[in-house]
């Protein structure tokens, strides 16, 4: 299912999109109009609801007479460092050797759950404009609770998957990484996410086994402003999924509405496009699509 957040005159609602590209209302079948209530309560599995959207009884609007809303307010925002090009250019770009540790476990930080958005416009604080960048990159919902989970079962962990777009402010995060703590200010801001929630159903076909965990072979791509800036694809993390489950979850329990991101895929963002002199960052009026095959298109633009 394809799992979306929206209005309807002024009515909070959850939905899914179909194959027509409506927007089937799910929220009175199941009596609940919040994402993570659905989640938490392991409803996207209902056989019940599966045969409620494709029925002749289901109430169904055309995308024009909604407004399409953050899928999820995540309870809690983790994001990753899995891409091994990103971090090798990224640090050679700032003058820096590979850092060798980035082989024994991945690691991630958290970020601001309360700073999270969906698509549509954008408003950035000044202080965040001076080096303001975009990070391409797939996040996970977590649709079961669980802890001290081994790579073998952390697929089964994942209801979900969305688009993310942490927005990054270069200039800040730089001076606070140098006390080796962080990122914090430089990432509290703003993190997109959406357009909708793809249940892990639907990549079966784009998914391969492996001893690590689930690999997704999904292309990644960005445009600014409608020019191409980025192009990856999923199946390039070099940690999976399920091995950065099984290291959040060593200890620690992990629950239903918990995001994940996979961190910034290679060519994803500014800061390692950025090579001589004439760097670039985002400005005002800037639109970012970040498209990935299966999961859609998560525009925002900056207001």
């Amino acid at each position: 299912m394809k799992l979306v957040s929206f209005t309807y005159k002024n009515k909070k609602k959850i939905g899914h999109i179909d194959k027509s590209g409506y927007i089937v209302d799910i929220s009175t079948f199941l009596g609940c109009d919040d994402m993570l209530d659905l989640i938490s309560k392991g409803s996207i599995e209902s056989k019940e609801l599966k045969q409620y959207i494709v029925s002749e009884e289901s109430i169904k609007y055309k995308q024009e007479e909604i407004n399409l809303e953050l899928p999820l307010k995540p309870r809690s925002l983790r994001d990753a460092y899995a891409f091994r090009q990103h971090v090798e250019t990224s640090r050679r770009n700032r003058g820096l050797k590979m850092i060798k540790e980035f082989d024994n476990f991945p690691v991630y930080y958290y970020s601001n759950s309360d700073g999270v958005i969906g698509p549509g416009n954008i408003i950035i604080d000044e202080i965040f404009m001076s080096k303001l960048d975009f990070e391409l990159e797939v996040a996970i919902v977590i649709g079961k609770e669980g802890k001290n989970i081994s790579v073998k079962e952390a697929d089964n962990h994942i209801a979900g998957f969305m688009i993310m777009n942490d927005f990054s402010a270069r200039d800040l995060q730089m001076q606070e990484m140098k006390l080796n703590l962080g990122p914090a200010k430089g990432k509290d801001f703003a993190t997109s996410l959406g357009p909708y929630i793809l249940t892990s159903d639907e990549l079966l076909e784009y998914t391969t086994d492996t001893e690590y965990g689930k690999q997704y072979k999904l292309e990644m791509k960005c445009y600014i402003n409608d020019e191409i800036i980025s192009e990856d694809n999923l199946k390039n993390m070099s940690w999976t999924f399920a091995q950065i489950i099984e290291r959040v979850s060593m200890g620690t329990t992990i629950y239903p509405g918990d995001v994940i991101g996979s961190g910034t895929c290679a060519t994803g963002c500014f800061l390692e496009l950025n090579q001589n002199a004439d760097e670039r960052w985002l400005k005002r009026g800037d639109e970012i699509a970040l498209e990935v095959e299966k999961l859609g298109i998560l525009k925002n633009k900056i207001i």
